[in-house]
C-alpha cells in the first residue's frame, strides 16, 4: 500500500520521538472533513506524544496542517488511547470523579 506524504511525515516524526518505534501504527482515511490520520503508539510512549498540557500533540497537529496545505488537503490527527491507558484506568478506578 502506498503511503502519502502526510502519513510518511507523521511516521518519521513519531518513530523518531518514541522508545518503541516498532509499535507505531498510522492509518489514513478520507472523510467529509478531509484526511484523518489515526495514530497508535505503545502505552509507555503516550507521554512523549502528548507532552506537557498537550503542547507536543498540538505542535504535531500544526506541522500536519502545514504538510496538508502544501498538498491541498486538510489533515487531522486522532491519537488513539492504547489498551490499559492511564485515562481508562483512572475512569475505571474513580468513576465518580469523571462524571460531568
Amino acid at each position: 500500500m502506498e503511503k502519502h506524504a502526510d502519513q510518511q511525515f507523521l511516521e518519521l516524526l513519531i518513530k523518531s520521538m518514541v522508545n518503541s518505534p516498532e509499535d507505531v501504527e498510522i492509518t489514513r482515511k478520507i472523510d467529509e472533513r478531509g484526511v484523518l490520520l489515526s495514530l497508535k503508539v505503545n502505552a509507555r510512549d503516550m507521554g512523549q506524544i502528548i507532552g506537557r498540557r498537550g503542547e507536543t500533540a498540538n505542535s504535531i497537529r500544526s506541522l500536519l496542517r502545514i504538510v496538508g496545505m502544501k498538498n491541498n488537503a486538510r489533515v487531522n490527527l486522532k491519537i488513539e488511547e492504547p489498551e490499559g491507558g492511564v485515562v481508562r484506568k483512572f475512569t475505571e478506578e474513580f468513576p465518580e470523579k469523571t462524571e460531568l
